[in-house]
């Protein structure tokens, strides 16, 4: 039986730049407020309930000081499943569609913060160096986009461009499971798993790293991920 069927993505957001910069603008002077544990509360009872998700190492998050979670992205609820069972708020890019009603309530007091995918966006990164530079955390997903394959999709330079620009750590973490999410709708509701790695570390470089640098650093990290990934469902 085929997984349930995905909506096709939107590469392109044909939105202006200044549309978005409040969230920004928010995410950069604020930390996330009082709706970032409401929504762990509501969803918790449900991600553990339906999904039995569960976190393996997440003693590999650093305590403090900034860092940079890198996952590999297969649904929606990502973002909830890696944040579940993380004692640090976390500050997650995310594509600028989701941005819209009745999301962006959320999303603007969340952490919660957009890259127009299509665009050179240098905004999203402002805001991503913004956090890091207070001590905080960023998520950014290592293949740019969810895979629609049901396997892992391919890295992109984004996660390696923000580690050589800022030398701060990097945790890979492989979301197992995720993939198969969207079959609630029958009725099945595929065990979750977040399995978060042994930081990798990249020397801060004096020039702006350039694509293949960037490309290089960010395969380096999915390295890690592919290895536990696939060790996780070896075991399942």
């Amino acid at each position: 039986m085929a997984d349930a069927k995905i909506k096709p993505q939107v590469y392109k957001d044909p939105r202006p730049k200044e549309h978005f910069d409040g969230y920004h603008r928010r995410v950069r002077e604020h930390r996330p407020t009082w709706d970032y544990e409401a929504v762990r509360v509501i969803l918790t009872p449900y991600l553990l309930g339906f999904f039995r998700a569960r976190a393996v190492d997440t003693d590999n998050v650093p305590a403090d000081g900034p860092c940079i979670l890198a996952p590999n992205h297969f649904s929606f609820l990502d973002h909830f499943f890696l944040a579940l069972y993380l004692r640090r708020k976390v500050h997650f890019m995310a594509k600028s569609q989701l941005f819209k009603l009745p999301l962006w309530p959320i999303f603007n007091f969340g952490g919660v913060f957009p890259v127009r995918r299509g665009h050179a966006d240098q905004e999203a990164f402002d805001t991503a160096h913004a956090i890091l530079a207070r001590g905080d955390v960023v998520v950014m997903y290592l293949e740019g986009g969810r895979s629609r394959t049901g396997g892992l999709g391919t890295p992109r330079p984004g996660v390696g461009r923000l580690a050589l620009e800022t030398g701060v750590p990097v945790v890979p973490v492989a979301l197992v499971g995720t993939e198969k999410t969207r079959n609630w709708r029958r009725g099945q509701f595929p065990r979750v798993t977040a399995h978060f790695g042994a930081p990798v570390r990249f020397d801060k470089l004096d020039s702006e790293p350039t694509r293949d640098q960037a490309q290089y650093a960010s395969e380096q990290v999915f390295e890690r991920i592919v290895e536990m990934w696939e060790a996780a469902r070896g075991k399942r």
